[in-house]
């Protein structure tokens, strides 16, 4: 069972994600993708009189609120009760370059200086939150879907849209991580 405490190679987990999806959501008839979840929420709670949010939701997406309280809950038992007490390992080069940023805490998953509470009394921290939390919602909704549902559903129906918005997605994560993120941080 050492196999479970260890992470697993991508080689081996992409795969088996890859493989998951035509057998069990193609299908059964579902798509994946979590940005639908808010809308299936939205619909529970009645939470606006929006036309957008009349639909039988639990027929529509019942399903899919279940996955996602699983992916929750795996996700703190990864996190927390499996976590890996190594450090994360980052390439010198990438510890310089974030270094130069302003950042110095590497003792985690991710750098304290911009993800923790503490960082939320930083203005420039609320600003890029709410601008890109806007961006993701927006492009969510304009592209049809999120990188979940157009890489792994889109991708494995074999649909051209999913493709141009995959490369699209690629397109701007590495725009901001090359060029945007060392503007704001720098």
């Amino acid at each position: 069972m050492d196999f479970l405490s260890q992470p697993w190679p991508w080689y081996i987990a992409g795969p088996i994600i890859g493989l998951m999806v035509p057998i069990f959501l193609l299908l059964a008839g579902k798509v994946f993708g979590f940005s639908e979840n808010l809308r299936h929420f939205c619909a529970a709670c009645n939470v606006a009189d929006v036309e957008f949010f009349h639909y039988d939701w639990k027929k529509a997406g019942g399903w899919n609120l279940t996955f996602l309280v699983g992916v929750v809950l795996g996700g703190y038992v990864g996190g927390n009760l499996l976590a890996n007490p190594e450090p994360i390992v980052l390439a010198e080069s990438t510890i310089e370059t974030m270094r130069g940023w302003g950042l110095t805490d590497f003792s985690g998953f991710v750098p304290s200086e911009i993800f923790s509470w503490a960082a939320l009394s930083n203005p420039v921290v609320i600003f890029v939150l709410a601008v890109g939390g806007f961006l993701v919602g927006f492009g969510a909704r304009y592209a049809g879907g999120c990188t979940s549902g157009h890489a792994i559903s889109g991708l494995a129906d074999l649909q051209l849209a999913s493709l141009l918005a995959v490369i699209g997605f690629f397109i701007g994560g590495l725009a901001m991580t090359y060029f945007l993120l060392p503007m704001i941080l720098g």
